[in-house]
């Protein structure tokens, strides 16, 4: 009798400690975390053509099992047909910016409520919504003048600094085509990397990248200084960890090592109160992200 006591109070114990989960996972079972990943999908797979690599990206994205994907480069894509892949790797809700040019956009296990479509003065536009219960940002700069990055980024600010005392969980996040001064360390044993944006800017008059012939930090200095806390640089320890572009798919040796090129412009940045709930975040540069697409995606991790 006193036996079956004690199972009857474990069930019950292990059915309270089960309903406190409240993200579900694919299994029915439910989960105390949120994971957000960003990715520039380059070119929306070619414009929809290149299927093996549409195909491989949706395998990985299924793999990873996150809550909220940001995308970028949706070349070619409409509501309808991004809404259609959301739901092959589990998410019953998305949104993009636009249809034409290079838009961003954002899928979600949760419902989205679309906050604002950022496009006056923007080179490709940014995308705020909420979801989970976290106002998102995502955003892809302009790839050619840092001046014109600064000037967006000043207006994703201005937007972020409106937000009510009460949306304190809010991240930006996506392809900024910009360093950052916690990364100048690393670019010091690269110098071919600020030779080879020299040798860029002599070619093509409308290319600006650089500052006094320098690495440019303002873009992301403006967003640090916030403030807004760099979830990925916390977590990982030097260059080949942070990497996010170029990917394995410009080498003409596949699979031979990173290219002395390769920089970091991709981030996820969030507010000091998820920063404090970020468990895990990383640039997925190994050799599963090599060949489908031409950016490593990034990846973090929130406690509820």
């Amino acid at each position: 009798m006193i036996l079956k006591k004690v199972n009857i109070l474990f069930f019950c114990l292990m059915v309270v400690v089960l309903s406190a989960f409240k993200y579900e996972t694919g299994n029915g079972l439910e989960r105390t975390t949120i994971k957000v990943i960003s990715y520039n999908i380059w070119n929306g797979f070619d414009w929809g053509k290149d299927v093996n690599r549409k195909k491989a990206f949706i395998s990985w994205v299924n793999k990873q099992k996150p809550d909220v994907l940001a995308l970028q480069e949706l070349c070619g894509y409409t509501h309808e047909k991004l809404l259609e892949e959301a739901k092959a790797w589990g998410h019953g809700y998305a949104e993009i910016l636009k249809t034409d040019g290079y838009p961003v956009g954002i899928t979600s296990s949760k419902p989205i409520e679309i906050k604002e479509k950022i496009l006056e003065n923007m080179h490709h536009g940014a995308l705020h919504c909420k979801t989970a219960g976290i106002d998102f940002f995502v955003v892809h700069f302009s790839p050619f003048s840092y001046k014109k990055r600064l000037e967006e980024a000043k207006i994703i600010l201005n937007r972020l600094s409106k937000l009510s005392s009460e949306e304190s969980r809010y991240m930006i996040l996506g392809d900024f085509n910009a360093v950052s001064p916690l990364d100048a360390d690393l670019y010091k044993d690269k110098p071919t990397v600020v030779a080879s944006m020299q040798e860029s800017e002599k070619q093509h008059e409308h290319v600006r990248n650089l500052f006094n012939d320098q690495l440019e930090y303002g873009v992301l200095s403006t967003f640090l200084s916030f403030p807004l806390m760099d979830v990925t640089q916390k977590y990982t320890q030097g260059w080949d960890d942070r990497i996010s572009f170029p990917t394995q798919v410009f080498e003409v040796e596949k699979g031979k090592g990173r290219s002395e090129n390769s920089i970091r412009i991709d981030y996820i940045l969030v507010s000091p109160i998820l920063a404090k709930k970020c468990i895990n975040a990383t640039v997925a540069n190994k050799e599963d992200t090599f060949y489908l697409s031409d950016h490593y995606p990034v990846v973090a991790e929130f406690s509820k």
